[in-house]
């Protein structure tokens, strides 16, 4: 087992934070599942021995073990090398979309997979950064600070999951998205002053979208309909809706016309009484300067 000479160390468990399937999840179990059960059966069809696959892809026996049986989720890369060493064709690394979305919560797959179908997002948060805005290392931040802790693995697994859903900004055609977000979650430095000077730089560059509106909501305002958390609102390309309010409607999602309407109502309002787009950014500008 080297590479030029050298030992090569092969990955175990303690390499990948995060890869646990949850038991919970009937349909993430299932793809597991069956992906771990091609890998072995093309494995077992090439005479390779899980060892010796394991010395080929660069991970330990018993890491292999696991993935075949549908214990542990396997990296893209891991995929990608089992194809080329198997001579699989492209089968097992065309597993890789579905496998990537097995690692994220349902509700956050759910959430990912409508933002990617969605024409129009609109976001209002009262007291954090939005999802779709935060940076890895304040998205970490904020996960770690819950009580009770999640375990490590856990973290990396939501951390992921909330990463994965900013691919929605790399759409082509490109939704058109509107972030309101109070001037006290921009002056929390969550996770240091250097998380938070990056977490400030990447709602500039993500601001300056142009199918993106940054708005900014000034603590020295009147009172407004946002003030009982966030609200969301999704729009889609034949017409349908979907929203949600944590101050509204059990906090669950809507797609009732009725109480969209209360929904568009509420986000309008706060719109109309945040700082527009250039003033919002400028505000960032100027907390980047103060540091």
């Amino acid at each position: 087992m080297s590479v030029d000479g050298e030992v090569r160390r092969l990955r175990t468990e303690a390499d990948e934070p995060g890869w646990e399937v949850d038991p919970d999840d009937e349909w993430g179990v299932a793809v597991v599942a069956t992906v771990g059960r091609q890998l072995k059966l093309r494995r077992e069809a090439v005479g390779m021995r899980a060892g010796e696959f394991g010395d080929a892809v660069g991970y330990g026996e018993d890491l292999v073990y696991k993935i075949e049986s549908g214990k542990r989720i396997p990296r893209p890369e891991y995929l990608d090398r089992a194809d080329e060493v198997l001579g699989a064709g492209g089968l097992l690394a065309a597993m890789k979309e579905d496998v990537a979305k097995v690692r994220y919560p349902k509700k956050v797959r759910d959430l990912a997979e409508m933002e990617a179908k969605a024409v129009e997002i609109g976001v209002y948060v009262c007291n954090s950064v939005s999802g779709l805005l935060q940076t890895a290392e304040h998205a970490r931040a904020l996960i770690e600070a819950a009580q009770p802790p999640y375990s490590p693995d856990d973290v990396e697994r939501m951390v992921a999951a909330r990463m994965a859903r900013q691919s929605v900004f790399e759409r082509d055609p490109a939704p058109s998205i509107h972030f309101v977000l109070e001037e006290a979650v921009l002056r929390r430095q969550v996770g240091g002053t250097m998380v938070w000077r990056q977490q400030l730089e990447r709602m500039l560059e993500v601001g300056r979208l142009r199918n993106v509106t940054f708005q900014l909501m000034p603590t020295n305002t009147d009172a407004h309909p946002g003030l009982d958390g966030r609200i969301e609102l999704l729009k889609f390309s034949d017409g349908t809706a979907v929203g949600r309010s944590d101050g509204a409607f059990n906090g669950r999602p809507t797609t009732d016309a009725k109480q969209l309407h209360v929904l568009e109502l509420w986000y309008g309002t706060i719109r109309a009484q945040a700082l527009p787009p250039r003033e919002s950014l400028a505000f960032i500008e100027r907390l980047l300067g103060e540091t």
